[in-house]
């Protein structure tokens, strides 16, 4: 992390805008899970991770129970992350295909990962004032990243925060122009980076075949070739 993707991490993780979120995060305070003895829950927001000169911005929904809200890095610890960090690797975006936690050595290179809300919510299912709650740190953490090229949202809810954010600024006037469907490629007037829609990496839709690791592989073929 560079010093102002540093500093902000800070700032996200000293988060406390919903009540709610911060009552479920402090929950996980002080639990034994009998698959991770002796394991610290991280237990509040989760701030993004990666490449501060990042080319390809990845924006999931919110961090896992057992995963980022565990280990404090998104998509660390849980399925989705097997996933998504399997296929970094592959396509030569991280320097190791299986994470563990925050301090197992991982580098990603040319890749920054966030999350759209960065505190777990019950379900995994923020409501809507949660999310507007969270968008202007995605909104800070954009700037920060001056070399992003294409963002890949993970799932309808990154997609729909993305493209609030850029409602919000002005760079485009109605978000139901833009339909989510896998591999759906957009891009925008008075915005440089590109948005590229996929299902999420989730373990369920891994499961039911919604998603298969060679849709994966196509995925980062096709963001491999459209990255400058």
């Amino acid at each position: 992390m560079n010093k102002s993707t540093f500093l902000l991490a800070d700032e996200i993780a000293s988060c406390t805008k919903c009540p709610r979120l911060v009552t479920y995060c402090a929950s996980f305070l002080g639990i034994e899970n009998p698959k991770y003895p002796g394991f610290e829950y991280w237990a509040k927001p989760v701030p993004g991770f990666g490449d501060p000169k990042a080319r390809l911005l990845i924006i999931g929904l919110a961090p896992g129970a057992q995963g980022a809200n565990r280990t404090g890095r998104p998509f660390t610890g849980d399925g989705a992350g097997e996933v998504l960090y399997r296929a970094l690797y592959k396509h030569g975006f991280a320097n190791r295909d299986t994470v563990v936690d925050r301090n197992d050595g991982l580098a990603l290179d040319g890749v920054y990962i966030t999350n759209a809300v960065k505190c777990v919510p019950p379900q995994n299912r923020p409501i809507g004032s949660e999310k507007q709650n969270c968008l202007p740190w995605l909104i800070e953490e954009l700037p920060l990243l001056k070399h992003v090229e294409m963002v890949l949202a993970m799932g309808k809810d990154a997609f729909d925060s993305y493209l609030r954010l850029l409602k919000l600024q002005a760079k485009i006037e109605k978000l139901n122009a833009f339909r989510f469907a896998h591999e759906a490629v957009y891009t925008f007037d008075q915005a440089p980076a590109k948005l590229l829609a996929t299902y999420h990496f989730s373990r369920y839709n891994i499961n039911t075949g919604v998603l298969t690791e060679d849709m994966i592989d196509k995925l980062f073929v096709k963001i491999k070739g459209m990255l400058r």
